[in-house]
């Protein structure tokens, strides 16, 4: 017998997976890849994680059908930032029952909470989840099973309803114990993982979407650097340290051209292809301002194709009305 399991990463996904194979079951962690994780490569970790229970991991790339599918027209609507964390859930779960036949696997669970979301993880919430899941009667979760109604795996007996927790609420306590009772340690803290649910990230997406059409390409893009709108409408990404840069010259997004100061040490930047005039001579002005450069003296940025100048400002007030959160 073998189960899938969406693994996040964090501690309850982890804990809920250690529930499972603890009844004699194999898992597979399946992390889905919708773009919008934290900032950083966070596979190590999980692998980490996934051999300290003994389970396997693999990583589901879904992030151009989470475009397609979810992020823009989610059926139950967004949480308080742009996260539509039911969609969300539901197409994870729907994504990773096309594999359950690939793994010769016979269900899925995750470490959902009741009542540890107040959008996503109510019981009502739950059971949407598991209709959007296209496989609702296969769908388990180990830390709160007894509180929720027997699923298929319970009801055939591949797994034992009364070896199910009943944890409930936003408390961690009961998680904290179990972890250190199977000697899990250096786990992440929740922090609110999904990026979509960050205030400042959505403020990006949001504008993004109003001036342009959003691609998987574009994303990595909005997670770092100084933003800046201009006031033609050309966007401006400004690398803040030596990470970024390196991040910001490896984008793909066809939407910018990229550049960096020809005779003095700054940042790398992005501006957008389509930029007026008027916002090149604003952006080769902010871009030199955050450079290491004279005042007084006229920059060259260049941009491959193009090459603009700017002069360093006296300060950067001048750029707040322009900063995206």
């Amino acid at each position: 017998m073998k189960a899938l399991a969406l693994f996040s990463g964090g501690l309850d996904s982890t804990l809920a997976m250690k529930v499972i194979i603890d009844q004699g079951i194999e898992v597979i962690a399946i992390h889905v890849d919708t773009g919008f994780g934290s900032i950083g490569d966070r596979v190590s970790y999980m692998k980490r994680m996934c051999e300290h229970i003994g389970a396997k991991f693999e990583i589901l790339n879904l992030q151009e059908a989470y475009l397609e599918e979810v992020l823009f027209e989610p059926k139950y609507g967004y949480g308080n930032n742009f996260n539509p964390c039911i969609d969300c859930h539901g197409f994870m779960f729907r994504h990773t029952s096309k594999l359950l036949e690939k793994y010769d696997a016979s269900f899925m669970i995750s470490g959902e909470v009741v009542g540890q979301r107040p959008m996503s993880q109510t019981k009502d919430a739950m059971l949407r989840v598991q209709k959007l899941s296209g496989s609702e009667e296969l769908v388990v979760r180990p830390l709160s099973g007894k509180l929720l109604p027997p699923t298929k795996p319970e009801l055939e007996g591949w797994i034992k309803r009364e070896n199910l927790l009943d944890f409930w609420g936003r408390g961690r306590s009961r998680q904290f114990k179990f972890a250190k009772e199977i000697g899990l340690e250096n786990f992440e803290h929740p922090s609110g993982g999904c990026l979509l649910t960050d205030v400042q990230f959505s403020a990006r997406l949001r504008d993004f979407v109003a001036n342009d059409t959003l691609e998987v390409d574009d994303i990595d893009t909005l997670k770092i650097g100084r933003q800046l709108r201009l006031p033609d409408g050309a966007k401006l990404v400004i690398g803040r340290k030596q990470e970024e840069n390196m991040i910001l010259e490896a984008t793909k997004s066809k939407k910018y051209l990229k550049g960096r100061i020809v005779d003095a040490t700054g940042p790398f930047v992005l501006l957008s292809k389509n930029a007026s005039e008027s916002d090149k001579k604003l952006a080769g002005d902010f871009i030199v301002t955050y450079g290491k450069t004279e005042s007084n003296k006229v920059y060259e940025i260049n941009f491959g194709e193009l090459i603009i100048t700017g002069i360093r400002l006296e300060n950067k007030d001048a750029m707040q009305p322009y900063i995206l959160m």
